[in-house]
């Protein structure tokens, strides 16, 4: 379905005789939240909004302030596959406006929406095509695998290709293509890849995407999460987020002379990504068990530089193919599937427009497998790594000026509040690996 004004969404909930439109927007952390509306107030949503209470969404507004509008985007309204044809159920992602009508500092979206108009000053459009990796499990108390799979395993040691196949079916009806799907690295761990789209409507289609593999997986009697690290000694799940930034038609990361045919505005992005990583990573990585999965040895990134083939880089840049200037793009594999892809994108690109605007020069690439350089070697040659903890990552985005001012001060605030919450409540917590290590000996 293709709506793209308010007469559009009219047309089709009297055509399609829908029974409820949800209407979806996310706190800070990146948590979907959700109500209902019939038809009949539909007109009202669409011209004035949706009043609701802000005070108990995580990341709002204080109690005094709690009043919101939420306001959907027409260009986002799609039936959801999984809700009964006699009695259709659409939904569309909203704007947060404050009651007099102006944008919620503490939205998310408008968030993404503020460095998009930005990269729209410089007469750039961004694109991005992140790769969503996830678990299924036998339910949500244990990490009790399906399947003992491997990488692009298929059946019978893919056990999940048939849930993979209902998700893309209803992705597809949902309006989101989708390039590839496969069994990942991990046991009972699964990949699938949409099609890259502009950053906006990507960030939606994240969304849009977790929730559809949830629900498939959970009408079929299993579980599906996107915790980054679930199970100890194997591969966590990552979100390598491919990016690219084009003038009009043309990618202006591409120059057929460059020996690695990036233009010198996508070598400085590059190094705008390189430079500001460790400031960003708090947000691309935004929970304690990020950190488990940020560690050397399971093709997670942890040093910070580039490289073309090189996986243990933090920047890849996909080989150049005839005929592909398009294709040319930089691939960030920091991020996990469990961040707000809002904020996450957000930054990404902020890093990067502020590598065009300061020049920053790109150094040279690393091929070597920097898991198995020494320290010496790594301080020589400048490769330093990403915080280890959420900890030192909350330190570093806390005294980061790119991400306060590409947060705001609301979201910048209140999300650092938060990690530091969350990192307490871990640090008091008295863990199975404690136990099991001391109690017998001390």
């Amino acid at each position: 379905m293709n709506c793209q004004t308010v007469e559009d969404v009219f047309k089709a909930v009297k055509d399609q005789n829908v029974s409820f439109i949800q209407l979806w927007f996310t706190d800070v952390l990146g948590m979907l939240k959700s109500f209902s509306i019939r038809p009949s107030e539909l007109e009202e949503a669409m011209t004035e909004g949706m009043g609701f209470d802000g005070s108990s969404i995580e990341g709002f507004s204080r109690i005094e302030e709690s009043d919101m509008i939420a306001k959907p985007d027409p260009t986002t309204f799609q039936l959801l596959p999984w809700r009964p044809e006699e009695a259709p159920v659409a939904r569309m992602f909203c704007d947060v406006l404050q009651p007099d009508g102006s944008p919620y500092p503490g939205d998310p979206r408008y968030v993404l929406r503020r460095v998009l108009a930005k990269a729209a000053e410089q007469g750039f459009t961004s694109y991005m095509g992140p790769e969503l990796e996830y678990f299924y499990f036998a339910n949500n108390t244990c990490p009790e695998v399906l399947d003992k799979g491997g990488y692009f395993d298929a059946p019978p040691l893919d056990v999940g290709n048939d849930l993979r196949r209902q998700t893309i079916f209803a992705l597809e009806k949902l309006g989101i293509r989708v390039e590839y799907s496969h069994h990942e690295v991990a046991d009972s761990q699964h990949e699938i890849d949409m099609r890259y789209d502009e950053a906006l409507r990507m960030a939606d289609k994240c969304m849009t995407l977790r929730v559809t593999v949830k629900v498939i997986a959970m009408l079929n009697g299993v579980y599906a999460t996107f915790m980054p690290k679930p199970i100890f000694g194997i591969n966590g799940s990552g979100m390598h987020t491919h990016q690219s930034l084009f003038r009009g038609n043309k990618n202006a990361f591409y120059d057929p002379k460059d020996e690695y045919h990036l233009s010198p505005i996508g070598k400085s992005y590059i190094a705008g990504l390189l430079k500001h990583a460790r400031e960003i990573t708090a947000v691309c990585s935004q929970w304690v068990n990020s950190y488990k999965r940020l560690v050397p040895g399971y093709e997670a990134p942890v040093y910070v530089a580039w490289a073309r083939r090189n996986r243990s880089a933090l920047v890849r840049v996909p080989m150049y193919k005839p005929g592909k200037e398009a294709a040319t793009r930089c691939e960030y594999r920091a991020p996990d599937p469990a961040c707000n892809p809002y904020l996450a994108i957000a930054v990404m690109l902020a890093a990067g427009l502020k590598g065009i605007e300061n020049n920053y020069q790109l150094p040279e690439p690393v091929e070597e497998d920097i898991y198995h350089m020494s320290e010496a070697e790594r301080n020589r040659r400048g490769i330093v790594a990403l915080p280890g903890s959420l900890y030192e990552a909350v330190l570093e985005a806390e005294k980061s000026e790119l991400i306060r001012e590409t947060l705001g001060d609301h979201i910048f605030t209140k999300f650092i509040e938060n990690k530091k919450i969350e990192w307490d409540h871990y640090r008091m917590h008295v863990s199975n690996f404690e136990i099991e290590r001391y109690l017998p000996i001390l």
